[in-house]
């Protein structure tokens, strides 16, 4: 049985180090790709030949192409980034209002209870209900 020496087996401590750091820029280079590709779908002020070229650039030449586009488009990355946040929130409010209700004022939703009474969609009871509720909130 032929037994392997522990020197040869054995891997260092720098490649275990140099492993870490090339997975770690993979990482970083990967996540950078997903970021440019997002930004340039997202933006709708670039024409579809430009998409394509900073595409065929990124494919093309990877790393010298996503620091070029960061380089040339990163500040307006943040722009956009901002942009499509503020969008988001006003649009999340908006849900948010539709689901709480018309957020009308007490005298208002006074108002509509007493059209339902004097439509007689409700009591007498109920308007009373309404109307305590409409006041206490």
């Amino acid at each position: 049985m032929h037994m392997m020496n522990l020197a040869e087996s054995s891997v260092g401590n720098g490649d275990v180090l140099l492993w870490m750091l090339e997975f770690f820029l993979f990482v970083i280079w990967f996540w950078l790709l997903v970021i440019v590709f997002s930004d340039l779908f997202r933006d709708h002020e670039t024409s579809g030949w430009a998409k394509a070229l900073w595409i065929i650039l990124v494919i093309v030449l990877p790393y010298l192409g996503v620091l070029l586009y960061l380089i040339v488009r990163g500040r307006g990355m943040a722009e956009r980034n901002l942009k499509q946040q503020q969008a988001m929130k006003q649009q999340m409010d908006a849900q948010i209002r539709a689901a709480v209700g018309t957020g009308a004022s007490p005298a208002d939703q006074i108002a509509q209870a007493k059209a339902l009474l004097d439509s007689g969609a409700v009591t007498q009871a109920e308007f009373e209900a309404l109307k305590a509720k409409a006041l206490t909130a």
